[in-house]
């Protein structure tokens, strides 16, 4: 069972709320931005294409899109964003890995220090946790909505890597060089993803219980509410009726 899938799938659920939009679209627009810096067609840097694609999907307006990438190329002023990794444990001994992009590193990495302090963690140094994650493009199905043979032909079709079971949802995994081939062979076939990204996949997970499940979706909430954090991946599993219940 992946943690990595049901963390994704209730963030998915709780950043569609209109309160959390705001930040959902800072963090688009930074990221487009960055990746518009190595140039801005679409149809030649995967990278924007792919921020392009989750702005769109938010609903986020054209013309903020196209201010984004001007500001990536230069055609607007805008900030110099500097990316790195943080590591850090959570409660249980979890592994933590932190995507950044800041215009301030000693602020981001204070905070960042601050909040795995205060909810049970503690920062490690550099190649102490990224060893234990890989690069894979994570696509996420409800099970009502997509039969097992079904994805399972499209995986061997399109080039998937694995057909996870994971609870309500099926999680495919893919090399992220195939994720958009994959992606479009799913809306071929009228299937639509709750939730689709390339992230950093762990090789294993710990489980967690009791208390330290409360701890642990605090530790997260409170890492991805600081806005220089792009993504936070951590290799934590807990039972999904716990963490639907700690993360409401």
């Amino acid at each position: 069972m992946s943690g990595h899938s049901k963390w994704a799938t209730i963030k998915h659920k709780k950043g569609a709320l209109d309160a959390k939009r705001g930040k959902i679209f800072t963090r688009l627009i930074k990221e487009i931005t960055i990746a518009a810096k190595s140039g801005g067609d679409v149809d030649k840097n995967p990278r924007l294409r792919t921020a392009v694609t989750a702005a769109k999907a938010e609903n986020m307006p054209a013309d903020n899109i196209k201010r984004a990438i001007q500001r990536g190329t230069g055609e607007l002023p805008g900030v110099n964003y500097e990316e790195f990794m943080l590591e850090g444990y959570g409660p249980g001994g979890v592994a933590v890995l932190l995507s950044i992009s800041s215009d301030n590193r000693n602020r981001t990495v204070s905070e960042v220090r601050h909040a795995l302090g205060k909810n049970g963690g503690n920062m490690a140094e550099a190649g102490a946790v990224s060893w234990m994650f890989h690069k894979k493009g994570s696509i996420i199905i409800p099970k009502a909505d997509a039969k097992e043979d079904e994805l399972m032909n499209i995986v061997l079709e399109a080039g998937g890597e694995d057909l996870r079971d994971d609870g309500d949802n099926w999680e495919i995994v893919t090399e992220p060089s195939a994720f958009e081939d994959f992606l479009k062979a799913l809306a071929s076939a009228n299937i639509k993803p709750a939730m689709s990204e390339v992230a950093m996949i762990p090789q294993n997970y710990i489980k967690l219980e009791g208390a330290a499940v409360g701890t642990m979706i605090r530790l997260m909430d409170a890492l991805e509410d600081n806005e220089d954090v792009e993504h936070v991946y951590a290799n934590f599993d807990i039972d999904e009726k716990d963490l639907a219940e700690a993360a409401e």
